[in-house]
């Protein structure tokens, strides 16, 4: 795998933005080691723009440094399942092609269609089994926190990352829309 030097850059700085969302702008949910943040939005505009693996190694390096430094250890089983689903969340908007094209409602309703599904495996499979299997966290507290992340996430990005890829979408000159004077 062969990264350009604007996917390199990107994964730096939208490393950093994730994590500085991640870290500082979360609402606890009264769930243990579950919070409302706006850093899943963040990701779904990275993933949308610039594919799967530039948002699946946000994810990663974003949520293990939020994980080193606020809690002086990174719980794997959760940044796996962070990676995963902006790998997820990277190879279902391709289609979007943010470049090209109007974004229309028929995109973002697909767009958070898959953003719920991406979340569903990411939060409700992959963090609580990871749980289970890694640390012997017990069942029931570890699917509440992944369902319980699962609908959080999914409101934060229907609302935050759909006016994120809204706003994009806005700078970016259509294609066809530019003409050649005669």
């Amino acid at each position: 795998m062969k990264l350009s030097t604007r996917s390199v850059v990107a994964i730096g700085i939208s490393a950093a933005v994730f994590f500085i969302l991640f870290k500082f702008i979360a609402i606890p949910t009264g769930i243990p080691n579950t919070q409302i943040n706006v850093a899943e939005a963040w990701l779904s505009l990275v993933a949308a723009i610039f594919g799967p693996i530039v948002a699946g190694l946000v994810a990663l390096i974003g949520h293990s440094l939020n994980d080193a430094v606020s809690y002086g250890a990174i719980w794997w089983s959760w940044v796996i399942a962070d990676t995963a689903f902006g790998l997820i969340l990277g190879f279902g908007l391709r289609y979007l092609k943010l470049g090209a094209g109007q974004l229309t409602t028929w995109k973002l309703i697909g767009f958070n269609l898959w953003q719920l599904l991406a979340n569903v495996l990411a939060w409700s499979v992959i963090a609580p089994l990871g749980d289970i299997l890694i640390y012997s966290e017990p069942a029931n507290k570890v699917f509440l926190q992944g369902f319980v992340a699962t609908g959080i996430n999914f409101i934060s990005i229907l609302i935050i990352g759909t006016l994120l890829l809204v706003g994009y979408s806005r700078t970016k000159i259509q294609q066809g829309a530019l003409t050649r004077d005669k």
